[in-house]
């Protein structure tokens, strides 16, 4: 069967052809989207897997300054997002939106290929040290900078693409948006582990230019397999609402009836007919006892002479809904952190350790984050094929765990590897003063793969947070915001490396000052990067608590589950 241009949620063709409506046809399209989100992995985390080694081997740059500059970057290609929502919900719409930031991030992985293979923007070395200059600093940094711009950009667009293959009408499909997202998470980890297994290793044993040649390549590829199903994507129509002024008029509305009396029965709120959803091709919410000072908005008798309608029950369920979000979205910031240290304190400390693995080859210290994905890999499908159905027997959900459930068990393993971290740095540094180590080029004659287990809880933690908090966040937005929704996702990792930033910088002045040397010196082997664990161990059990705490008392959106019967044509946008 398929739908000629319309869909019952409002997706349509962009050419007004046909819009495949069998599941086979849907994953079919999802393909092209996955294919692209593979290469679009493998090209960023290509450049960013082995950034804090370049900045500190080839730019020269200190050890604080480089871990603070990757998260910078790294977290500016996370807030992005936002940017990327507002441009597709208010003005492009996802599809061109994608191809929009398709080309920004185009232009900034050719300036940085530019920039690290040809000679002239190479930093100059004399004696033996590299120094780059102004112009060539100013360069490499546009270039990053370009590309963290364009993937941010794309980033909630193409997973909310991804999405909108499948109609949130049809009981059938919301299951499958639930796997569509779990292979998300592992074709993510795809992505990645080919970064950091092949990329990095290309980088450091035949150079940068040629290791970050190869990211351009893998974007380009990924470019060319999104494209290729452009005559079979469904395209959800894009509403002219201005959905922020739609949002603000809520609280505005609610504080003008302040003095007014609030019905104690919500059947007496204003709200349009469930017909009128229906027709629309919408999900009207039902009310939610949280956030109760907003539903004066809704008082029928707030203005009679017409000039100021009261709010639906439904656009007041949608600012609840907004306002919950913001208050898990500040609980995932210190557990965010984690992706910070994955790709900085570890690789550094890594450098440290014996890396050797027979007698000519040498593991790139990078290469050991493959261990996070390979544990995602192994861990998604167990977990999509397997926990998912037995959980969902036990419960009835068809999730099988509650979102925020699943939350939770990420954040409580993250504790875990916080404590697991911290003894391993122990055992290090018990291993320098035995061995008398003093120096930052001495290797610690202990094996890499102490790290190992660090790395695998942490990709255990990422198999339940990344599909969960996407699917959270995307559930959970407002209907017409749904970009939105995985912003909220993308900017808990922005944060999370901001406030990494904020914490390196911080212990790094307070023991300097305390003790005239930094706990996270250059010298790795003559400092206390323990102390850093711990606090991280602190601050974590000390999240995960308020956490458990909130998620128990959290009121999720509650929608209207009618099935429509036959298809509701729907005008397409002009």
């Amino acid at each position: 069967m398929e739908e000629r241009g319309y869909s019952l949620d409002g997706t349509v063709n962009l050419n007004g052809g046909p819009v495949l409506s069998s599941t086979t046809g849907k994953w079919k399209a999802c393909i092209f989207i996955l294919a692209n989100q593979l290469f679009d992995r493998f090209a960023y985390f290509g450049v960013s897997a082995n950034l804090v080694i370049y900045m500190t081997s080839e730019l020269q740059k200190d050890m604080v300054s480089s871990v603070t500059s990757v998260n910078n970057w790294s977290g500016t290609a996370w807030i992005t997002p936002v940017l990327g929502a507002y441009i597709a919900d208010s003005y492009l719409g996802r599809f061109w939106t994608i191809t929009f930031a398709l080309l920004i991030y185009a232009i900034g992985m050719g300036l940085l290929v530019l920039t690290t293979a040809l000679e002239c923007f190479k930093p100059t070395c004399r004696n033996e040290i590299c120094k780059a200059s102004t112009t060539q600093l100013t360069l490499f940094y546009i270039s990053i900078y370009t590309i963290a711009l364009g993937s941010g950009i794309m980033k909630p667009n193409l997973s909310t693409f991804g999405a909108d293959q499948f109609d949130d009408f049809r009981p059938n499909e919301k299951v499958l948006k639930v796997s569509f997202f779990n292979w998300w998470s592992f074709n993510t980890a795809c992505g990645t582990l080919a970064a950091t297994v092949f990329v990095v290793y290309i980088q450091e044993r035949f150079g940068w230019g040629l290791g970050y040649g190869v990211s351009a390549i893998g974007f380009l590829l990924g470019a060319v397999s999104f494209f290729m199903g452009v005559p079979i994507y469904r395209h959800k129509s894009r509403q002219s609402k201005n959905h922020a002024k739609e949002c603000f008029r809520v609280p505005m509305a609610a504080f003008r009836n302040r003095k007014l009396h609030l019905p104690s029965n919500p059947s007496e709120l204003h709200e349009f007919a469930l017909e009128h959803y229906i027709a629309a091709g919408r999900r009207q919410i039902y009310h939610t006892p949280r956030f109760r000072f907003l539903d004066k908005a809704a008082i029928k008798a707030s203005r009679k002479d017409g000039s100021n309608p009261p709010c639906t029950v439904t656009q007041i369920e949608t600012m609840k809904a907004v306002l919950g979000m913001i208050g898990i979205w500040l609980l995932t910031i210190i557990p965010s952190n984690f992706w910070a240290v994955e790709v900085t304190m570890f690789v550094k400390q890594g450098t440290t350790m014996d890396r050797n693995l027979g007698p000519n080859f040498q593991i790139p210290a990078a290469s050991l984050w493959s261990f996070v994905v390979v544990t995602i890999l192994i861990c998604v499908p167990i977990y999509d094929c397997c926990f998912v159905p037995f959980m969902r027997r036990i419960t009835g959900l068809h999730r099988g765990l509650k979102m925020l459930h699943r939350i939770g068990i990420g954040f409580s393993i993250q504790v875990l590897a916080a404590a697991v971290m911290y003894v391993v740095e122990l055992e290090r540094m018990e291993v320098i003063r035995k061995e008398h180590i003093t120096t930052g080029t001495q290797v610690v004659p202990m094996t890499i793969f102490w790290l190992l287990p660090q790395h695998v809880l942490l990709g255990l933690a990422n198999t339940f947070l990344m599909g969960g908090l996407l699917e959270f966040f995307y559930d959970q937005s407002p209907e017409q915001m749904k970009v939105l929704g995985t912003a909220f996702y993308t900017s808990t990792v922005a944060a999370g490396k901001y406030t990494n930033s904020l914490l390196v910088s911080v212990i790094d002045h307070f023991s300097m000052k305390i003790t005239g040397k930094s706990w996270l010196g250059n010298n790795l082997n003559d400092s206390h990067m323990d102390y850093y664990y711990a606090l991280l161990f602190v601050i974590s059990a000390l999240n995960l608590c308020l956490f458990l705490w909130v998620q128990r008392r959290y009121i999720y959106k509650k929608e209207n589950e009618t099935e429509v019967n036959g298809i509701q044509i729907l005008k397409e946008e002009t």
